[in-house]
């Protein structure tokens, strides 16, 4: 069983910048690739960034690319998604996703996909 705590969001204006942080249990966090999702009202969940177990592949959706940056730190079982020059339409509940694998450069673009899944974190964007 693993656990996913979230923190960073809040209410920030566009174009500035916003670190998002999420904080794994358990001693098998190299196990796992990660990803951020984010879900705004009304719409699905999507997937924002996605990265594998090695950390070498990272799959970004376009409307964050060149803004945000995904990491991890399998020493301290967090991973951290750097947001810049956000903008409103980045205003959403932000989620982090752990999927038990096997493969160290494999990436997972689906929700279904993941095992574990935070609680979610805020991040509004004003414009």
């Amino acid at each position: 069983q693993v656990h996913l705590v979230e923190s960073g969001g809040g209410l920030v204006q566009a174009g500035e910048s916003l670190r998002l942080s999420c904080l794994a249990s358990g001693r098998t966090f190299s196990s796992y690739a990660m990803a951020w999702f984010r879900q705004a009202p009304g719409k699905e969940r999507e997937l924002v960034v996605a990265m594998s177990r090695s950390g070498g592949s990272k799959y970004y959706v376009d409307s964050v690319k060149g803004r945000f940056t995904i990491s991890r730190d399998n020493a301290k079982n967090t991973v951290t998604l750097q947001m810049s020059s956000v903008k409103p339409e980045d205003t959403a509940v932000y989620y982090c996703a752990a999927k038990i694998t096997a493969g160290y450069t494999t990436l997972y673009y689906s929700p279904s996909q993941y095992d574990y899944w935070g609680q979610g974190t805020q991040v509004t964007v004003s414009s």
